[in-house]
């Protein structure tokens, strides 16, 4: 055999055979046209003498049988180009095939002289995406695209060159599938900005995800001659990436095909382990689970209900995913028996429903309507717990046929029935919004990284359903509250939202939902986000809003505050920003590296910069005669307590109102507020001889509470924590922790944090405190 002209495409991350499969050993539904996965002719296992012990397996045992499954050829090379085009002729028109045909051709002499590690021409690869679309019924753009979607990213044929010979369409498929060629500064980030990119191709064509699917799972299928590093690698992408967005966009058999394979891949032990066990059980319970099936489809008939009724097979990740996060055994798993029903018509899910409530008892609280309100990825279906004979749990799932089909294909049920039903144009709705919605993150997120995590959050939605006061149905994420409501009825209510009512009272803003809710939002115009929202909210939609509307009004905060500095460290010239030249400041803006004046003001209001320098800089421009300034010179900064997020507080000494204080600046915090006696800002004087310490004193307007440090001595006493807290909310106050440290057998020290108006409102709580009696020393600390 000649050496390989590119040899090194092989060795690329991502790419099956070139970088990721998986051992097709798990139960799964084959392509059309594929051989059935059996060892090649010739090898045969020993037989194993009786009473022999059976040799210990490890784990490279089974890292070496799924490297001989990925080189099978009904795996690596499941089928050809005739057998494609014979399969595409029962649903496309012959000159469509005649297109496919041709772009064969030309994706084989672009990958001439590439391999594979299964040991396979490259070619196979795209052949085998390109089958198992052809099994979905996709149309001929998309199945043109998966034989071409390599050939930018490893070969010389750029985009243009495919769009002028096979559409635009084809070629911004491809372009959306290619990977990024740049080089990041992590393969965390290079990962992050693939996904960037796939959003963003998949808003113009959402076949690009479609193409996008097929390729990593046929990747999947062959990832056992991957290295351990990159087979893991590969295996965790997948269940965490993958197989959540065939779930998200409804394609039932893709995503349980990807958690088939990346846990064979990531554990093979354990896959071997339970599918022994399941193994074992099925003959068990074989005679039950025929029996149960018989009595179902009985009673259905009898009641004129034509029904299949087909036993459903346990998968082995859902299997070993439930014992871990359930904490439950293997057998109390197995004692299960689950059943789906699928019928011609809703009325008749309904018709079948009652009539296995009346076979067997229903459990309480263990039914699902997913058919009058619908996953968010459109899947439609009926789910009940039912207690069968000798009282083994049965649940049935009960569906139409056409409702089976979108919870099999999901969006891509579109092509492979070409329906015009409304349940199929529903789930094209719900995918595409996803689509859209996926976009808008991308757009906001601050950086790939951001956008990355706000992706994983939206693709586990266990979800809730609540009521808007109109009574329309929102979805939103287990565990969401009326802050992810307000974003997800829209950004601007959320950015504006000051409280809420579930099922018309008030009730906190991080309170949890719960399916049936109605839920009011109540706004202001002035109102802002509160970064502390980000503790509690739990859907990307919010948490994206919340942190693009942080990031404008941190910018406009600095710019103001930065204003407000520059103005006093100019006063000692009885100057202010509005009497400088532009050619003045234009000057200055090339020494400090910014392009306008908001940039400079930012970066001193963010400690970037410091205001007496720029002002020093400022009056000296054009003005060699021009005299020093000092940093003390305009008078001290007034603090309102509204200034948002440039102005924090030392959480060395909890400065408030009263307090005398003084400031200095911090890059990336702004400034900072100290008590003037803290110990920290007697050592800042101390290194720095004073420089840096900018005189403050707070405004007579403040508003706002501030965090200060009480710490108790106390008896110790049953109900101690409960009495301090109830003292300090009698006293109009809020406690933010406490935190209590044992000293002796008879006293206990509390640290304990209180958000208080100012001094005299500090000293009310002390007051307050002290009249529990249990008190035996009450102070503040300021260290």
């Amino acid at each position: 055999m000649t050496k390989p002209a590119r040899s090194d495409v092989s060795a690329r991350s991502g790419k099956a055979g070139r970088g990721n499969a998986s051992s097709s050993s798990s139960p799964r539904r084959p392509e059309a046209g594929a051989a059935a996965q059996t060892p090649p002719r010739g090898k045969t296992k020993p037989r194993r003498r009786k009473g022999a012990k059976r040799p210990a397996q490890t784990e490279s045992y089974f890292v070496a049988r799924l490297a001989e499954q990925a080189k099978h050829p009904s795996i690596a090379n499941p089928v050809s180009i005739e057998d494609l085009c014979d399969k595409l002729a029962t649903y496309l028109e012959p000159d469509q095939i005649a297109l496919v045909r041709d772009a064969y051709d030309y994706a084989a002499a672009a990958h001439e002289g590439q391999w594979r590690r299964t040991g396979h021409a490259y070619i196979t690869h795209p052949l085998a995406v390109a089958n198992i679309l052809a099994h979905m019924r996709m149309d001929h753009e998309t199945v043109i695209a998966a034989l071409l979607h390599d050939v930018i990213e490893d070969t010389d044929v750029a985009k243009a060159s495919l769009g002028e010979r096979y559409g635009e369409s084809v070629a911004q498929i491809v372009d959306g599938v290619s990977k990024l060629s740049t080089i990041f500064r992590s393969r965390a980030e290079a990962q992050a900005e693939n996904f960037q990119k796939m959003a963003m191709a998949m808003a113009k064509d959402i076949r690009v995800i479609v193409v996008k699917l097929a390729d990593r799972l046929h990747n999947m299928r062959t990832i056992g001659v991957m290295s351990d590093e990159q087979r893991k690698r590969i295996a965790r992408e997948t269940l965490d990436f993958y197989a959540p967005i065939a779930n998200r966009l409804g394609i039932h058999h893709i995503k349980v095909e990807f958690e088939e394979l990346g846990f064979r891949a990531l554990y093979p032990l354990r896959a071997d382990r339970i599918e022994r066990a399941v193994q074992a059980a099925r003959g068990n319970r074989k005679e039950l689970m025929e029996e149960l099936r018989k009595t179902v489809a009985e009673s259905l008939t009898s009641e004129d209900i034509a029904a299949d009724v087909i036993g459903r097979e346990k998968h082995l990740y859902s299997i070993y995913r439930k014992m871990k996060t359930q904490h439950k055994s293997f057998a109390e798993i197995m004692d299960v028996f689950g059943f789906r029903v699928v019928v011609d018509s809703v009325d008749d899910c309904y018709r079948a429903l009652g009539v296995v409530h009346n076979l067997y008892k229903p459990i309480a609280g263990r039914f699902k309507d997913y058919i009058a309100i619908p996953k968010v990825n459109g899947y439609q279906s009926l789910h009940t717990t039912l207690f069968g004979m000798h009282g083994v749990p049965i649940e049935v799932q009960i569906r139409t046929r056409h409702m089976e089909a979108v919870a099999e294909n999901g969006i891509a049920g579109h092509w492979l029935y070409k329906s015009a039903s409304d349940d199929f144009q529903s789930s094209q709705q719900r995918a595409r919004q996803w689509v859209r919605d996926l976009l808008d993150l991308q757009q906001k997120a601050g950086n790939p990284l951001e956008f990355i995590e706000s992706l994983k959050i939206d693709l586990f939605p266990d979800e809730v359903y609540v009521f808007t006061p109109k009574g329309h149905i929102m979805e939103l994420p287990r565990g969401a509250c009326a802050v992810d409501f307000a974003y997800a009825v829209h950004t601007d209510v959320g950015n504006h939202c000051v409280a809420c009512r579930v099922d018309r009272n008030l009730a906190p803003l991080s309170q949890q939902l719960q399916s049936g809710q109605s839920v009011e939002i109540i706004t202001a115009p002035e109102a802002r986000p509160n970064p502390d929202w980000l503790t509690f909210v739990v859907s990307s939609k919010a948490r994206t809003g919340i942190r693009q509307a942080l990031k404008v009004q941190q910018a406009a905060d600095s710019i103001a505050f930065g204003r407000r500095l520059l103005n006093r460290s100019l006063a000692s010239a009885d100057k202010s920003i509005n009497d400088l030249d532009f050619r003045r400041l234009r000057r200055v803006f090339k020494e400090f590296g910014v392009r306008k004046l908001d940039e400079l003001l930012a970066a001193i209001g963010n400690g970037e910069l410091m205001a007496y320098v720029v002002a020093q800089q400022l009056l000296a421009a054009g003005d060699p005669n021009a005299t020093g300034i000092t940093v003390d010179s305009g008078g001290p900064v007034a603090i309102r307590g509204g200034e948002g997020l440039v102005i924090n507080y030392g959480r060395c000494c909890g400065p408030i109102p009263g307090d005398p204080i003084v400031g200095h600046m911090t890059p990336g915090k702004g400034f900072v507020v100290h008590v003037e006696t803290c110990p920290n800002m007697v050592e800042i004087r101390r290194r720095r001889g004073g420089r840096d310490i900018i005189p403050a004193h707070w405004a007579d307007n403040t508003t706002a509470e501030f965090q200060t440090f009480l710490r108790l001595d106390v008896h110790r006493k049953k109900g101690m924590i409960a009495s301090i807290a109830a003292a300090v909310s009698e006293a109009d106050a809020g406690v933010e922790a406490i935190n209590v440290e044992e000293r002796n057998a008879e006293v206990t020290s509390v640290s304990l944090d209180v958000s208080v108006r100012n001094r005299n409102h500090l000293a009310q709580v002390m007051r307050r405190l002290r009249s529990t009696g249990d008190i035996v020393a009450i102070s503040r600390v300021n260290s």
